[in-house]
């Protein structure tokens, strides 16, 4: 199937000067929803949150736009919700608005376009949008399905097995906490218990915090309870992608997963990146589907021809690190890792028709984590604790500082964009979080 149309062109340019420069993650072939209010006066936020356009270096204010600009009669009812801030309303009219909208978007911010003059008053700079969560998260999955992170990390626990038997067959994968994600939540420190040498365990601050990296997946359409999604089907639920920091304690992980799975090490914060990327924009950057277990076959129910062909997403995904002393030495972030999302064990389509097998009813604004994306060399890991390998081999920084754990003060931003012969690159932002002290 031909996923391109005239929205992927890569001679088309906007009118939005910044969009056109080389390296911009938000061309005019992304433009990804965000949900925003504008900063008020004083710093106090006055307005009302609306859906914005990221477009180069700005964001175009669908409310102002709605309001301010023509546009055809059928777009009115697919701005309304967007206008209003509800994304979720826009995300359940499904994949034919979502590419409506998208060709209406692109025709309007594209260099000639009669809309451009109505438009250019909608725009603020990003810098001045107030960013929110995409919408309401209902329920928030996490899965496993990043294979070298699961090997690295069965190696760590398990030598002589570090894959369990079920991982070549199903998708692995937790309920998470839907209420501790945000976009800039602060990532203080969490207290647990954890195993101490005397065999008693100790209640206290975590001294093995760490970060995964990870893609969210936001569903747009819900499935009605005992109604499996097939995988056909499946992809066609799927509204967009987004960065996810699954922020772990692995010492209280260590002690209480077994035997029912992570619980507290995890559920403290998870942050996300503000900007939704459509399946739509990713359609130059697929990829076919290349297992990577060796299995004599796939059960029926997540296999399908399409999904083979190009069910895979060629994204790069990068994990940047600064310490406080470098933010006082003005150094900026140093890139530790580099890693790609196509070598996943599973498809995001394979996801949610696992996840919907038993007939669970996934809704509209649930979020799906990947599970930590490594790839299979060491620089390539998206874990503190694979690239020290348990914390045994400490990562030395340029500004001569080691680190086998997350200390206080430690930022860590991730970053993802995609590339590809004949196509603009496209990017999905980023997302930062800080280290505070436990209380």
């Amino acid at each position: 199937m031909n996923l391109l149309d005239p929205t992927h062109a890569p001679a088309l340019k906007s009118w939005v000067s910044s969009a056109n420069m080389p390296g911009c993650d938000f061309p005019i072939q992304n433009l990804p929803l965000g949900r925003f209010r504008p900063q008020g006066g004083g710093g106090v936020d006055l307005e009302p949150l609306r859906v914005g356009v990221a477009i180069g270096e700005q964001v175009l204010d669908l409310k102002l736009a709605t309001a301010q600009c023509p546009w055809p009669e059928a777009m009115q009812p697919l701005l309304a919700p967007l206008a209003s801030g509800d994304l979720a309303a826009f995300m359940a009219m499904g994949r034919p608005a979502w590419k409506q909208l998208r060709a209406a978007l692109s025709a309007a911010l594209a260099e000639g376009s009669e809309q451009g003059p109505f438009l250019e008053s909608c725009l603020l700079p990003l810098a001045d949008a107030n960013m929110a969560l995409p919408c309401r998260i209902g329920d928030y999955t996490d899965f496993y399905a990043g294979i070298h992170h699961a090997r690295a990390v069965g190696t760590l626990m398990r030598p002589d097995q570090p894959l369990l038997p079920n991982y070549a067959w199903v998708p692995i994968g937790y309920h998470g906490r839907a209420s501790s994600v945000g976009i800039d939540s602060p990532v203080k420190r969490p207290n647990g218990q954890t195993r101490s040498a005397e065999g008693r365990p100790h209640f206290g601050p975590s001294k093995r915090l760490d970060y995964e990296l990870e893609l969210g997946l936001w569903v747009g359409q819900s499935n009605e309870l005992g109604q499996p999604v097939p995988i056909a089907e499946a992809e066609d639920r799927l509204f967009g992608v987004t960065l996810l920091n699954d922020w772990s304690a692995r010492d209280i992980q260590a002690w209480e997963y077994q035997p029912l799975g992570p619980f507290l090490a995890k559920s403290f914060v998870t942050t996300v990146s503000p900007w939704v990327v459509s399946f739509e924009a990713l359609a130059p950057f697929r990829k076919p589907w290349v297992r990577v277990v060796e299995q004599t076959e796939t059960l029926p129910y997540l296999d399908s021809d399409e999904n083979e062909a190009q069910g895979a997403l060629d994204i790069t995904l990068q994990v940047w690190l600064q310490t406080a002393t470098m933010r006082e030495r003005g150094e900026p972030a140093v890139r530790v890792s580099q890693s790609n999302a196509q070598d996943a064990c599973w498809t995001a389509a394979q996801l949610l028709a696992h996840h919907t097998s038993n007939g669970c009813n996934l809704q509209v604004g649930d979020l799906l984590g990947s599970g930590t994306l490594s790839g299979p060399r060491p620089e390539q890991a998206g874990s503190l604790l694979e690239l020290t390998h348990g914390g045994k081999v400490p990562h030395t920084l340029p500004s001569g500082e080691q680190r086998s754990f997350l200390e206080d003060g430690d930022s860590v931003t991730l970053r993802a964009f995609c590339e590809a012969p004949g196509a603009v690159r496209i990017g999905l932002g980023a997302v930062t979080g800080t280290v505070l002290a436990a209380d």
